[in-house]
């Protein structure tokens, strides 16, 4: 496809300015204040750099992160920052702020660790963790991932022998995803069913059975005893930990301790969207010495993403993680449509309705508006958290969607011949009000204009600056921010900082 005239899905969003409430808010924010300051700084002396890391070492507690954790990251930047290369350099404030980014990915794990699926089909995965953390979600949701991405042929098993409920709960999600389910029952043992699930794994050539065991209490001496006992006989290439994110440090210590049984692989932190805070993620890796393989981020089958600790610390410090965006884009686009809508751009054929549509249901293949800026840089997420609340943008697109699926496919592809009578007709079929089929119209309109100027040359430019003036006044940065931050409002990156 035509790189200059693709046009991305994410045009659809800036005349609706909204966002989620996202992981890692609370410390963005807290951090951005922080380094805004010393960013602009002309040069760093042990004052400023001493008052800006008291700020630093405060949004990282109240950020729910270990005190072990935070005492070891401040004292790395401080050693850092009053070394001789950072003093001498050009720009000490942005080097500053570099060595943040760089020891928040050190502190979470250099790079993402996929999962270590080299053995002899099929490969085993153990998963463990307390009740009520999303494991079983979780299987279902790795099971999605292996299928789809990896092209793994995949198999799971409960050996929960104590509710019947979570044998039943994982066969409806593994139909769901399509995955092989293997039925179990309550009076079998657990190294029973798994050794069966196993065996029946080898006979139906799959790549890789996936054991979901009970919650458990690292203190409940005879339930850990069951799990080393079961890990013991099957001897999994992969032994997971699910942990509920917004426990905050408590997931850290909580991972550590069943670490000390069973010997862990990596965490999965789940619920990741319902925590603003982040503590957790910066914490894991430094408490267990194990890494976090994949973060859960809804409630969706499909809302599993491996954790790349270089990306989320760019956006913790509000430098977007764009990669993501585009991995996203490349995978759930429907690409014929959007070459389609290119071509018809390029040709200067218009933007009709119809098109409007396809944007809204392909954006929700990406997870919504929240998700999607999310991961855009710059994005004010203390003014847009508000416009977010309940899930209002979601809705309106929900009843925009309802307004243009009411609509003749004459009248979405010649919004110009919708008129009063149309207009009560298009009303009445939504189940909406003839204000509300203005506002689409009127909301059309701008999406229209977005698109002419993304299809001219330079228009994605154009469409940024003008993403910037919709989002206000400071170019939608994090407050504090400015255009200090590197790597936003067109500020070139700290000397040395790659996009990777």
């Amino acid at each position: 496809m035509d790189r200059g005239a693709q046009p991305p899905i994410i045009a659809g969003l800036f005349p609706l300015v909204s966002v989620g409430v996202f992981m890692f808010d609370n410390l963005s924010d807290r951090l951005g204040h922080s380094l805004r300051n010393i960013t602009g700084s002309g040069r760093l002396t042990e004052d400023n750099i001493k008052d800006t890391l008291r700020e630093v070492r405060m949004a990282l507690l109240e950020a729910d992160v270990a005190l072990p954790v935070v005492k070891d990251f401040i004292e790395r930047i401080r050693e850092q920052a009053l070394g001789q290369e950072v003093m001498k350099a050009l720009a000490p404030g942005q080097a500053f702020v570099k060595i943040v980014h760089d020891e928040l990915v050190r502190t979470m794990g250099d790079a993402n660790e996929s999962l270590n699926l080299a053995a002899l089909p099929p490969a085993v995965i153990l998963m463990a963790g307390l009740q009520g953390a999303g494991k079983t979600t979780t299987v279902a949701k790795l099971a999605r991932f292996l299928k789809e991405r990896e092209k793994k042929k995949v198999l799971v098993v409960s050996v929960d022998v104590y509710r019947p409920a979570a044998i039943k709960q994982l066969e409806t999600v593994a139909a769901e995803v399509g995955a092989i389910f293997f039925p179990s029952s309550i009076d079998q043992k657990p190294i029973d069913i798994a050794r069966a699930a196993i065996a029946e794994g080898k006979l139906k050539f799959v790549d890789v059975v996936i054991i979901d065991t009970a919650g458990r209490l690292h203190v409940d001496d005879e339930m850990m005893g069951e799990i080393k006992q079961l890990h013991a006989a099957i001897n999994p290439v992969e032994t997971l930990f699910v942990v509920d994110a917004m426990t905050g440090q408590d997931a850290a210590n909580t991972a550590k301790a069943f670490n000390e049984a069973l010997p862990l692989t990596g965490v999965i932190l789940t619920k990741t969207d319902g925590d603003a805070r982040g503590g957790a993620a910066l914490s894991v890796r430094m408490i267990t010495g194990k890494p976090v393989k994949f973060l859960g981020i809804g409630e969706k089958t499909d809302a599993l993403e491996p954790f790349y600790p270089e990306r989320v610390a760019s956006r913790i410090l509000g430098m977007g993680d764009v990669l993501s965006l585009v991995e996203e884009v490349e995978r759930k686009i429907d690409k014929e449509k959007a070459e389609k809508l290119a071509s018809k751009l390029k040709k200067g054929k218009g933007f009709d309705l119809q098109d409007m549509l396809d944007q809204f249901q392909q954006m929700r293949n990406l997870g919504g508006m929240g998700s999607l800026l999310d991961k855009l840089p710059g994005v004010n997420t203390a003014q847009l958290q508000q416009a977010m609340a309940g899930g209002a943008p979601e809705k309106e697109m929900k009843k925009t969607e309802a307004i243009i699926l009411s609509m003749t496919m004459k009248e979405r592809r010649k919004p110009d011949l919708i008129n009063g009578s149309r207009k009560r007709r298009i009303a009445a079929g939504s189940g909406t009000q003839i204000q509300d089929v203005n506002r689409v119209l009127k909301q059309h309109l701008q999406m229209e204009k977005m698109m002419k100027k993304m299809s001219s040359p330079g228009g994605m430019m154009k469409m940024m600056r003008g993403m910037q003036g919709m989002m206000g006044g400071g170019g939608g940065m994090p407050p504090g921010m400015g255009g200090g931050m590197p790597g936003a409002g067109g500020m070139s990156l700290p000397p040395g900082f790659k996009k990777k």
